[in-house]
């Protein structure tokens, strides 16, 4: 008796472990998806978020680029990029905040605009 005791109090410690375990290891992050529809190479693609940034050398046409983040302070969003005449573009896009997590499609369009579409967390 007094050792199953024992043996149930310690899966149910070992429950609560995982759990705590499980919860405390949450990171807010940003999973970032990049499609090129401009119908030409993009060169030098910088993203620009709160604290940080992130790019690519080159994204060909149709290609697609993945990045995770975590946002430190708060603000928009910017891409820059040069297209395949060397021009350079620059779009604002989205504000972001600290601890907000989801996912981010940006859809690079002809012309030097973009499409975003955001599933993220409110902000707190």
């Amino acid at each position: 008796m007094i050792a199953r005791r024992a043996s149930s109090s310690l899966l149910l410690l070992a429950s609560f472990a995982s759990i705590l375990f499980v919860s405390a290891c949450h990171s807010d992050h940003i999973d970032a998806t990049i499609e090129n529809h401009t119908g030409a190479v993009v060169q030098l693609l910088e993203i620009d978020y709160p604290s940080a940034s992130f790019g690519v050398d080159r994204l060909e046409p149709g290609a697609t680029f993945h990045y995770q983040f975590q946002v430190r302070g708060s603000g928009p969003l910017s891409i820059q990029y040069t297209d395949s005449n060397g021009h350079p573009a620059a779009i604002t896009g989205p504000s972001l905040a600290e601890h907000q997590h989801g996912q981010l499609q940006i859809e690079l369009l002809p012309q030097a605009k973009a499409k975003f579409a955001a599933q993220l967390t409110p902000v707190p």
